[in-house]
């Protein structure tokens, strides 16, 4: 849910630093839109990997805040989940949404939001607390405390490509599709009970912690891993993650046990638990004012999300990357990120228009996905005028992009296919995650 690449600024190696210096760039260079990412793994290096932020999307006109958002309506198929994108408050292009219902853990005591944001770059649900009803009540989670303090609840920074969300992490069931998540940890955004945002997560960026600054009321996290920051976060006190918050809002860095990290909710499902399907079709090549589409709970698991004749990359299982080539050039740092709200690569020959791309004429390009096994397959793709796209005031396009210094295939890749995101480790018809498929 943040503008392109790698939303983790959490960097405990030098690839993790890497990663840091594109997020730089592209706070820099591309800050409208929406997506948000974080990924990592249970056992590495807690790398976050970027979405595209939502902030006003350059080139467009203001609308008025009163602009009604159309919710998403809830499904009563087991593993099929209704999303959607449509007109935004900030008139944010492809931003992916849906709704989640959350409940008071063990009860049925729940709400359901809506305009969350579907993110295959991170994981976890992340709501604003100014969306939570006052009657729904969710335990705080204990810290881990520094030692001789007790009573303590844990608070988490979120650092994405532009900015980052503090919060508390609190217990919740999570329903969607008929499916539960039962008592699992969340981020819970400006919550009230730590009102003091640690100096090392203010100096991330912007922070995102309004309808208005996070352009939508929360992130659905539903990547390549099953919690968000791993191993190293179990080990450590690991800067700009995981805090422990005494009485007076004071907060300080600390250890997180795995079960108590944020997660993504699909690895906690019963059944088509193993990753999800993103189907959207396809539109034209002036847009679309909105498009309907589902995510598809488990991979292999249904007859609605088999792989079929779907090409499985498999992805590094740290930092969730693949490969991509475009003229000779290669970019390992490679992703597949519905946060994302464009394409964002480098490129010497298109023109460009503030943060996007805007070409006298569309461009038809071509490139080579390959995994970490080697498997390759080649995409064609095409770069509009960003300037043309946004005055037809439609929300979904796919051929809207700009740059960057990695290569990001946002939203825009989804149009027209069933991307698979499998969960690391899990067990899958192509066998274990992490891979994309397409």
């Amino acid at each position: 849910m943040n503008h392109a690449l790698t939303s983790a600024v959490h960097r405990t190696q030098a690839a993790a630093i890497t990663i840091a210096s594109i997020i730089i760039l592209l706070v820099q260079t591309a800050c409208g839109g929406g997506g948000g990412s974080d990924t990592s793994n249970n056992a590495g290096t807690p790398t976050q990997t970027t979405p595209a932020s939502p902030a006003t999307t350059p080139g467009s006109t203001p609308v008025s805040t009163s602009t009604p958002v159309t919710p998403v309506p809830q499904s009563t198929i087991p593993n099929v989940h209704p999303i959607a994108v449509t007109s935004t408050a900030t008139q944010t292009r492809n931003m992916l949404t849906t709704s989640v219902t959350v409940c008071a853990p063990g009860t049925s005591n729940c709400a359901t939001i809506d305009n969350i944001q579907v993110d295959t770059g991170s994981q976890g649900l992340r709501v604003l607390a100014s969306q939570l009803p006052a009657s729904l009540a969710l335990p705080a989670v204990a810290a881990v405390p520094p030692s001789g303090s007790t009573n303590q609840i844990n608070g988490e920074c979120s650092v994405f490509g532009t900015g980052f969300t503090w919060g508390a992490v609190r217990t919740a069931d999570i329903r969607m599709a008929g499916q539960l998540a039962s008592g699992i940890s969340i981020q819970v955004i400006a919550d009230p009970s730590v009102p003091a945002v640690p100096s090392d997560c203010a100096a991330s960026g912007l922070p995102m912690m309004t309808p208005g600054s996070l352009r939508v009321n929360g992130i659905l996290g539903v990547g390549l891993f099953s919690v968000d920051c791993g191993g190293a976060c179990v080990n450590s006190a690991v800067p700009r993650w995981y805090y422990a918050c005494d009485a007076s809002g004071a907060c300080v860095s600390t250890r997180q046990p795995l079960a108590q990290q944020v997660v993504n909710p699909i690895s906690q499902f019963a059944l088509d638990n193993n990753g999800v399907v993103i189907d959207l079709p396809d539109i034209g090549p002036n847009g679309a004012p909105a498009v309907d589409g589902s995510m598809i709970f488990g991979i292999g698991t249904q007859a609605n999300n088999t792989l079929g004749s779907a090409t499985v990359l498999k992805a590094n299982s740290v930092t969730g990357y693949v490969t991509t080539s475009v003229n000779g050039q290669r970019y390992s740092q490679s992703f597949i990120d519905s946060g994302s709200n464009g394409l964002f690569f480098p490129s010497a020959t298109l023109a460009r228009c503030g943060v996007w791309w805007c070409p006298a004429s569309t461009q038809s390009l071509s490139a080579t996905l390959t995994g970490t096994d080697g498997t390759s397959t080649s995409s064609a793709f095409s770069i509009a005028n960003s300037q043309a796209l946004f005055a037809t005031q439609n929300y979904a396009f796919n051929n809207l992009g700009g740059p960057s210094t990695a290569f990001d295939w946002g939203l825009p890749f989804f149009f027209g296919r069933r991307i698979y995101t499998a969960i690391e480790s899990r067990m899958t018809s192509a066998g274990r995650g992490p891979y994309y498929a397409f």
